[in-house]
């Protein structure tokens, strides 16, 4: 756990789908046909899965989680904070927390895909752009 501001960041196996459907949403990811009962399985899927908390409501403010074996390499994903709550350091603390989860696994090599306009909050905490790479996806509707 990680506590600063207010705010505590806790790796967690179980959380409220509903609350992070919400924050999907504010990160514009999230399609309105989903269920989001299957949330619980992404959480418990992942191998980091970390949620910021206000503590003064007691309301998630921020998540992210990481997606890796456990042995060779480790992916951060869905790195979010509420409009509300971000420029306070929130996703920092919560990408600090996931990184920090990482090393004392002994997983080292961490990527992400940033979305335009972030890369210079990743690159203050030691990421790089990856030089002859390119982020790709599969859209199987394509073949």
């Amino acid at each position: 756990m990680t506590e600063e501001a207010g705010i505590e960041v806790r790796l967690v196996d179980v959380w409220d789908v509903e609350t992070i459907a919400d924050l999907y949403r504010a990160g514009g990811w999230w399609n309105e046909r989903w269920d989001p009962a299957g949330l619980a399985a992404l959480i418990v899927g992942s191998f980091a899965f970390a949620v910021a908390v206000d503590r003064a409501t007691g309301k998630a403010v921020g998540m992210g989680r990481v997606i890796s074996d456990g042995v060779s390499d480790g992916y951060i994903q869905d790195l979010v904070v509420l409009p509300g709550y971000r420029g306070r350091g929130v996703g920092t603390m919560i990408l600090s927390a996931l990184l920090d989860y990482c090393t004392s696994a002994g997983v080292a090599w961490v990527g992400l895909v940033a979305e335009p306009g972030t890369e210079p909050f990743y690159t203050a905490l030691g990421f790089q752009r990856m030089e002859g790479h390119t982020p790709m996806r599969w859209y199987p509707e394509r073949r």
